[in-house]
């Protein structure tokens, strides 16, 4: 039946375009969505119903095949709980935590500097050859970098009075670089669904201990209502379960590069929704910054031509 579902959806026109579309406007709603929420659901909590939430959907699809390849887990299982502690655990609770000191704008354009960082990560930690074009773009991007960090004034990097929240978010896509890093070193040989399915039970159960601490003796949890409980739904079916399947399908039908561009649209997005939704407005640092970190990435991932790899 998962054959036949995907065979028909792989024949419908200009359906991997839609998704495409759809996923950085997810990844743009989810710091969105948390910042507007963070006041209301503690950052680990945010994170770890999440994650709860996704995997009681995901485990009657992806549980059969995980058991069946059980010998696989156990013998990789050093490498997935690695792997689930840079991604799952590590990244979206970042994520979370910086909404509580920055802007979904700053967010979502430091989050599109990932293929940076991956690509940064694998010349010292790889010794992949970075190419002189390669180079130029990772130096524009983070210059993009500093110059969104700085609010466009140096004396807040000179004087170290950077917002907690953009360097916890520099920390996330760090984190992610690492992740990315590690799945090339280490691959595990799964299919897709157990993959995710085994990354995510692994990352809740990492961040299990942290949120009980934080729930028990820091911020006492959060009050359920529809104002707390949709935002979840929101974070564990659209920027998790949909765009993962979206942008795969994406990759697949026109190519890696051919999608790596689809996410630029990230920080357009969540510049466009965080105005309406919050009223954030844009500052000259982040055009700015957004010019030069997307003349990075144009440079580097073009010229790398490299996979590039999904965000949760």
């Amino acid at each position: 039946m998962a054959t036949t579902n995907a065979g028909i959806l792989s024949r419908i026109p200009g359906l991997a375009y839609v998704g495409l579309v759809l996923t950085p406007l997810f990844w743009a709603g989810n710091a969105v969505v948390a910042k507007g929420t963070v006041a209301h659901i503690p950052p680990l909590s945010m994170s770890f119903w999440r994650w709860v939430i996704a995997l009681a959907i995901l485990l009657p699809f992806g549980f059969p095949g995980l058991w069946r390849q059980r010998h696989v887990v156990r013998q990789h299982l050093g490498s997935m709980l690695a792997l689930a502690t840079f991604s799952v655990a590590a990244f979206n609770s970042l994520l979370y935590f910086a909404a509580i000191t920055t802007t979904a704008t700053n967010i979502a354009l430091l989050n599109s500097t990932i293929p940076i960082f991956v690509a940064l990560l694998s010349w010292i930690l790889l010794g992949d050859r970075t190419r002189p074009v390669q180079a130029l773009g990772i130096g524009l991007a983070i210059l993009g970098i500093l110059a969104v960090v700085a609010r466009g004034d140096l004396s807040v990097l000179t004087g170290l009075q950077a917002q907690p929240g953009d360097l916890i978010m520099v920390a996330a896509v760090f984190s992610w670089g690492l992740f990315s890093v590690l799945l090339r070193r280490q691959a595990v040989p799964l299919p897709a669904l157990a993959f995710l399915t085994a990354q995510i039970l692994l990352g809740t159960l990492v961040i299990l201990p942290f949120f009980l601490v934080d729930v028990l003796f820091v911020s006492g949890g959060f009050e359920l209502s529809q104002s707390t409980v949709l935002p979840l739904l929101y974070f564990a079916i659209f920027p998790g379960i949909l765009a993962y399947a979206f942008w795969n399908h994406g990759v697949h039908k026109i190519g890696p590069a051919n999608a790596a561009i689809f996410m630029y649209l990230t920080p357009v997005f969540a510049s466009v929704l965080a105005s309406v939704f919050l009223g954030e407005s844009l500052g000259l640092f982040h055009i700015i910054g957004g010019v030069l970190i997307l003349a990075g990435l144009l440079l580097a991932t073009r010229a790398g031509q490299k996979k590039p790899l999904y965000q949760s």
